[in-house]
């Protein structure tokens, strides 16, 4: 999979440079929001939107924008994306705008987005700046989504809204939420739980020889390649 490619962005930002669980950015919302699944998607597919377009226009302007300004150019830029979305929310999801609060309007100085504005979106071209935003919008939100989900779960034995563990009642046995998961420490707890778990599956991974990114593990599609579960770089 060569660099830069749509498919290659993609894969890195869900992947191995998924922002939550490897770079551990945005930290603020991860923790915050997070109390139900639906939350978490509509935190994380906010902030892929405007990850998206803001890559996008840094990477066209980004030969016009001297150094010495770049960084008050990059928010001016994310700034006004941010409006648009805020906006857009408050007029037609109003529900999801009030659950998010105060957190829209700070996905501005989000530092997923502006790292990736400075490490990536000001060096390349517009077309591979844009699936990378995509590609750390998505592994953002899928990381969220899944802290959401194993809080609300635990919390309040709900799963995007639904009731999945019936509760106790008149008597009856039933499931007991663990209320400190939807409480503040609860987000801690969960985020370390997915991290180890995650770490587990790389750090497994790569004791057998295996890049948990790539399908089969092979080294580059050499000849010379020594993994018996290949073949000319390709699985046998």
């Amino acid at each position: 999979m060569k660099a830069n490619t749509p498919a290659e962005r993609l894969v890195n930002g869900i992947i191995k440079e998924n922002p939550t669980f490897v770079l551990v950015l945005g930290m603020c919302p991860t923790l915050a929001v997070t109390t139900s699944a639906i939350n978490g998607i509509g935190m994380g597919l906010t902030t892929t939107v405007v990850l998206a377009m803001s890559n996008l226009m840094i990477s066209l302007l980004r030969k016009f924008i001297p150094d010495g300004v770049r960084m008050p150019a990059f928010i001016v830029v994310v700034a006004s994306f941010v409006t648009i979305v805020q906006m857009l929310l408050q007029g037609f999801i109003p529900s999801l705008y009030s659950a998010l609060g105060i957190y829209i309007p700070l996905i501005v100085v989000n530092c997923i987005i502006l790292g990736r504005a400075e490490a990536y979106a000001s060096k390349n071209p517009p077309i591979p700046s844009l699936f990378d935003g995509i590609g750390m919008g998505l592994g953002f939100t899928l990381s969220i989504t899944c802290i959401g989900a194993v809080r609300e779960l635990l919390g309040a034995g709900q799963l995007f809204g639904q009731q999945i563990l019936p509760l106790a009642a008149d008597g009856k046995m039933g499931y007991e939420p663990i209320t400190i998961f939807i409480l503040a420490p609860g987000a801690f707890f969960v985020l370390a739980m997915l991290a180890a778990l995650q770490n587990k599956f790389k750090v497994g991974a790569a004791k057998r020889g295996i890049d948990p990114s790539e399908g089969c593990g092979c080294c580059s599609g050499c000849d010379s390649c020594n993994n018996t579960m290949c073949k000319g770089g390709k699985q046998a």
